[in-house]
């Protein structure tokens, strides 16, 4: 397909291919395998001398069209599709790096990744020095002779820093080395860091790609070189999306485009809201000024996206009292959801990380995190505001 047309089209059409019977909406295929013409057809697939389906392992239709249909809106190369957005990080990282091998990613990273980065990947022998995500002398200063990636999530999970990434990009291919890009919080309707210069973008698929809170996916896309070594290791180690997944969150892409503008537009109203209650005393959402990135959100995103966070004026105890006194917002730590969720970060998504690691990241027990959905802007403000008034 055209790679001219406009996101939303490619969301809609691109990589399908039409069976035998000629379907207008994509086919899932619920096969583990595939059967050849011959002995000598096999052998070439197996060798990958001959394109087509071998195992569902790694190769499966449904699958591929997602892959086309996230490479075609992240304006990539090619993607690998996984069972999750860990096992995309996990994959890209195993799939790129070696014993003995460097990454530089900054300290706001979301809390299972600082776990698989920093505690994990120790253990086969790939270091790595996390930084404070703004600072783009700190990145440069932590580069070593061994370093082969740059990591870094944009904006933050969960108080949205912005990294400049074309400035990190930059001083990365200085130096020779890979840049990887989470681009879960913006998805590329919002951002697009390929086009910034990255070589690589990461995604969680179960958040706003999928968009209802269905099932769980990830991926890696980028320029072919890099993501055929993606696909070595998930070829062998197995860390698949399913058909049904892939199937699912086709469906959701096409609807990507519509959420995030919506989305987007709620958590800017709801986030002004916030920043003139009297019982908040400070919120984090890039697109407004007050926001330290305010300036760099602007040029790097189409709009501000879905995640708010805010801290109250209290500690942990009036943190859960907000939690607990809203009746409407769902209270869990999954976002991108068409509904409202909220939770707070440091009992839960950045839980099993040290409280020196949260404290460098800046996440107090005072933080709570939104990802607005597509309720009515002020239903969420009457909830919070139940939430609030406990306090």
């Amino acid at each position: 397909m055209d790679r001219n047309y406009r996101l939303e089209t490619l969301a809609v059409r691109e990589g399908q291919v039409r069976s035998q019977f000629n379907e207008h909406s994509e086919a899932l295929y619920l096969t583990s395998s595939f059967v050849f013409d011959s002995a000598a057809q096999a052998a070439a697939r197996f060798a990958g001398e001959e394109e087509g389906n071998v195992y569902s392992r790694f190769t499966n239709p449904t699958v591929s069209v997602f892959q086309e249909r996230l490479a075609a809106l992240e304006g990539a190369e090619a993607c690998v599709a996984t069972s999750s957005g860990m096992s995309a990080i996990l994959s890209l990282v195993m799939g790129l790096c070696s014993a003995g091998d460097h990454i530089v990613a900054s300290t706001g990273l979301f809390g299972a990744t600082q776990q698989l980065l920093g505690n994990i990947m120790t253990r086969f022998g790939v270091r790595t020095t996390f930084v404070a995500q703004t600072d783009n002398a700190a990145w440069e200063a932590a580069i070593l002779p061994e370093t082969r990636l740059f990591f870094l999530e944009t904006p933050s999970n969960p108080l949205t820093e912005i990294a400049d990434i074309a400035g990190l990009v930059a001083i990365a291919h200085a130096h020779g080395v890979i840049v990887a890009v989470d681009n879960c919080f913006c998805t590329p309707i919002l951002q697009r860091p390929l086009d910034l210069g990255a070589d690589l973008v990461v995604h969680s698929a179960t958040k706003y790609l999928d968009g209802q809170g269905r099932v769980l996916g990830g991926a890696v896309a980028g320029p072919k070189k890099l993501t055929d070594e993606v696909l070595k290791f998930l070829r062998t180690a197995g860390p698949t999306l399913s058909a049904f997944n892939a199937w699912v969150l086709l469906k959701g892409l096409e609807t990507l485009k519509i959420r995030m503008d919506a989305q987007s537009n709620g958590a800017l109203e709801l986030a002004r809201w916030l920043e003139a209650h009297p019982k908040v005393a400070r919120v984090y959402y890039p697109g407004l000024p007050s926001h330290p990135q305010f300036a760099l959100a602007q040029r790097q995103q189409a709009s501000g996206g879905g995640i708010i966070s805010f801290e109250i004026k209290g500690a942990r105890s009036e943190a859960w009292k907000v939690v607990d006194n809203c009746r409407l917002l769902s209270i869990t730590a999954n976002l991108g959801d068409t509904k409202t969720t909220l939770t707070h970060p440091a009992s839960t998504t950045h839980g099993r990380i040290t409280p020196e690691q949260r404290s460098a990241a800046g996440i107090t027990e005072a933080l709570l995190r939104v990802a607005v959905g597509l309720e009515a802007v002020v239903d969420l403000q009457n909830d919070l505001e139940s939430g609030l008034t406990a306090i």
